[in-house]
């Protein structure tokens, strides 16, 4: 796959948006890391989640309240991966190195791979955002058809259907096929990837661990019928919310896309200008969303701003806003969540269409 890159000679809405988000926090004399707003959510959901867990072993509850716990736990752990492991792995949880690469570990308590989503997620979609080819969050063809450069297939035409089952069933993929895709063949789409020894040795344990905990304590405890049921839902409620909520950010009809083709290719406007046209917001003023998938709703502000917690999105999106107005750029936001759901539904069903491309 040939190399992309940005005209970024100039640099002018970033340097200025940055340097307007600069005076923010200088202003306020704020740290642009976490601080009691982030680290109250931890206090609040690990112990629910260990509660949750432990209660869930005891076995002593009726199947329908076994159920309505595998959710709630479900609900906790995509929480943390919002709210705790997606801020510590852009770094920017704490100032302090050692306590971001700890709770960074919590995507792997979820059954993934930290160190492959610094270089997934971090690296390669944050630079390459919605450009085929070399986007790994786009890259889920056969089976679904994310941007109109992608090859399309009868099946497509169901995909704005069938899509929310593979949603769910995404945390169980990551934990037993596609981190092992990744691992082996040393490359993300086209992006190679090398480990250190610490870093072979921590995918093997906590794999390894996550069997444990995830599927040989609950077998022993509350037998392989309960435990397979209650998995299940566990699984299926972090995939699903996980996946739409990032869906939402660059699938929707307000955003582009881009592809690399087997030349090298320039595209003709700086990186930061080019996240503005492939990222949206939703929900903004929506204070339960916002707090439960971490600032997340706010994806403008995050992708122009990776390194800065996500609890200050909403002063910053406003800062935002008023810099893409002065350079006539757009600032895609859906002012509902549901909004937003309903056109990731639509563009995916307009991609099922043979002709659209």
């Amino acid at each position: 796959m040939a190399k992309v890159s940005f005209n970024n000679q100039g640099h002018l809405f970033f340097q200025s948006v940055k340097k307007s988000a600069d005076h923010y926090f200088k202003t306020n004399n704020l740290k642009k890391t976490g601080n009691w707003k982030l680290y109250s959510k931890a206090f609040i959901l690990f112990p629910i989640t260990f509660a949750v867990y432990i209660y869930l072993l005891s076995a002593n509850y009726s199947a329908i309240a076994g159920i309505a716990l595998s959710v709630v736990l479900g609900l906790a752990l995509v929480s943390i991966a919002f709210n705790v492991m997606h801020d510590a792995c852009h770094g920017s949880y704490s100032t302090r190195k050692w306590v971001n690469e700890l709770m960074s570990l919590t995507m792997n308590a979820l059954g993934s791979n930290a160190s492959i989503w610094k270089l997934k997620h971090n690296i390669i979609h944050h630079t390459y955002t919605n450009i085929d080819g070399i986007d790994d969050d786009i890259a889920k063809s056969p089976l679904l058809r994310h941007c109109p450069t992608q090859k399309w297939a009868p099946m497509h035409r169901f995909q704005f259907v069938y899509m929310f089952l593979l949603y769910a069933t995404s945390t169980m993929l990551w934990v037993f096929l596609t981190d092992f895709i990744k691992y082996f063949s040393k490359k993300i789409v086209t992006t190679s990837m090398k480990f250190t020894p610490k870093e072979h040795f921590v995918f093997w344990v906590s794999k390894a661990l996550y069997i444990v905990f995830y599927m040989v304590l609950p077998i022993v405890f509350v037998g392989w019928e309960a435990w397979l049921v209650g998995y299940l839902i566990m699984s299926v409620t972090i995939g699903l919310i996980m996946s739409v909520v990032f869906q939402l950010a660059h699938v929707v009809e307000k955003t582009s896309f881009e592809v690399a083709g087997d030349q090298p290719k320039v595209i003709q406007s700086e990186w930061a200008v080019h996240e503005i046209a492939t990222t949206a917001n939703f929900a903004p003023k929506n204070k339960m969303i916002s707090w439960f998938v971490g600032g997340l709703n706010f994806q403008v502000e995050h992708h122009l701003f990776p390194r800065i917690s996500h609890i200050h999105y909403p002063a910053l999106s406003k800062i935002v806003k008023a810099e893409c107005a002065r350079f006539q750029l757009p600032y895609h936001t859906y002012d509902t969540m549901t909004e937003a759901v309903f056109s990731h539904i639509k563009v995916m069903k307009q991609l099922g269409r043979k002709e659209f491309s």
